[in-house]
């Protein structure tokens, strides 16, 4: 155990978190995702919703403010508007941890697997829930002063 470090974050998980530069990506992927072909290491946390999964990374990852949109969800198929109850909690999360400039933009499921397949790493969770899925672009940590 690490004082300050979410529980959540693994051993595994955080070597990946700390390898990541700037501009690199992470994928936070529900159970039904197919974590295992699509491309990317495969971080494992079975049994934990995407949410807590999310709020765990996001204690430590700074998100990327040079660009217009550093956090993504997948679109409801055939209703690309739906608002799915979780995409508020994943909006409550980066809000907490990453302040209100971000957003949560849409991309539509196959845009989303390709973003996705380009991440530096992938979290396959046990997220029931559709739709559970957001990928994050790592920004940097500015030097105080």
């Amino acid at each position: 155990m690490l004082k300050g470090i979410d529980p959540l974050l693994t051993p595994d998980l955080i070597r990946a978190l700390r390898a990541m530069g700037h501009g690199d990506e992470i994928a936070i992927v529900d159970g039904n995702y197919p974590a295992e072909s699509c491309g990317p290491p495969v971080v494992r946390l079975d049994g934990i919703p995407a949410t807590a999964v999310l709020d765990a990374v996001l204690s430590v990852l700074p998100l990327d403010d040079f660009v217009p949109e550093a956090a993504w969800c997948m679109e409801v198929v055939g209703d690309p508007t739906a608002e799915p109850p979780i995409f508020a909690e994943f909006r409550a999360s980066l809000a907490r941890h990453a302040g209100p400039a971000f957003g949560l933009a849409r991309l539509e499921r196959f845009a989303f697997y390709a973003k996705a397949a380009e991440s530096f790493v992938l979290v396959a969770t046990g997220e029931a829930r559709l739709y559970g899925n957001v990928i994050l672009k790592k920004g940097v940590i500015r030097p105080a002063g």
